[in-house]
């Protein structure tokens, strides 16, 4: 772990380089004022309508009272259906997700704007978060444990889902009324490598590991308490300061990339660029799927999700100890 004085060094290097960014509020009315009692969650997205309805039942199902967003150019009508939607407030910027430190910079200034001293939940559009008892217990339960262990984040790597069999038949209907979990309802259910940095906690593993090769980082901080000493540093996995980043990992995100439309998907991302290393990533599945036409991600690892109870059974999320 780093030093106190370590990390006030990388702080103030990392605030140096920060800078203001352009922003504007879409929500007729503009920006509102959260209250004392709201739970908000501040998220990126970029064409992801057909998730838009289950997001969003998600969290509100989890106690969140106010959704804050920044729409990267979506065409897909992700702006206009969140702009219908009374708990949002939208944002865009003419700074693309790369150029604002691939969404931090939006992050760090919804952050200031909204208040500091304060839980936000910290997530991207496809991701889901699940932890103990979350299908009874309110989010407002889970931080009132996390305050009860002196805690200011929880630690959640990201579970990628995927269907059995071929991708390309796993569609997800925005309209339907189902969850993307009982469409893309598996994920790998060994194969993960665990350890422990100066500056975070760190996870890799998943099929795209197993697929592709990928060492992808997945642990994320998806609560986190937001006070004046934060900033998401160098990484959205490695938020400053580091001290507060070795709790127990007491939950995941369930992560969505992968339906009927993850061929125009990951073209999409190789032609935009806006990705971590030009979307190497994407440029990779890309080549690989250039080369089978299909993917398949099934393994016998596949493990079929059945709720966060299983999670807790397989050793994938910590006992919270509700107080």
């Amino acid at each position: 772990m780093l030093t106190r004085y370590e990390t006030y060094k990388l702080t103030a290097r990392v605030r140096k380089r920060r800078r203001p960014i352009e922003m504007s509020c879409l929500t007729e009315g503009g920006q509102r004022p959260l209250g004392k009692g709201d739970i908000p969650v501040v998220f990126n997205t970029h064409n992801d309508r057909k998730l838009m309805p289950s997001f969003l039942a998600h969290y509100r199902g989890l106690g969140v009272t106010r959704f804050i967003c920044v729409d990267d150019v979506s065409s897909d009508g992700t702006r206009d259906y969140l702009l219908a939607q009374a708990d949002v407030d939208l944002w865009s910027s003419p700074v693309r997700y790369r150029d604002a430190r691939r969404g931090r910079e939006w992050r760090e200034a919804l952050f200031e704007r909204y208040g500091w001293d304060r839980w936000y939940l910290n997530v991207d559009s496809d991701e889901f978060l699940i932890y103990e008892d979350c299908e009874n217990r309110p989010l407002g339960a889970l931080l009132q444990a996390l305050e009860s262990r002196g805690e200011k984040r929880l630690a959640a790597p990201m579970l990628d889902m995927y269907p059995p069999g071929r991708l390309g038949a796993a569609t997800l209907d925005s309209d339907d009324g189902r969850m993307p979990w009982e469409i893309a309802d598996h994920f790998d259910g060994s194969g993960y490598e665990i350890s422990y940095t100066k500056r975070a906690i760190s996870i890799t593993g998943g099929p795209r590991k197993r697929k592709f090769a990928h060492l992808l980082e997945l642990i994320k901080y998806p609560v986190i308490f937001w006070d004046k000493e934060c900033s998401l540093g160098v990484s959205i996995h490695q938020p400053l300061p580091c001290e507060r980043n070795f709790p127990a990992v007491s939950g995941v995100l369930l992560h969505f990339k992968f339906f009927s439309d993850y061929k125009e998907k990951i073209e999409q991302a190789v032609a935009d660029g806006q990705y971590f290393d030009a979307a190497a990533v994407y440029r990779k599945m890309l080549e690989g799927l250039q080369e089978t036409g299909e993917f398949d991600f099934s393994d016998a690892c596949s493990t079929r999700f059945s709720g966060s109870r299983q999670l807790l059974e397989l050793g994938f999320i910590a006992p919270i100890r509700y107080p």
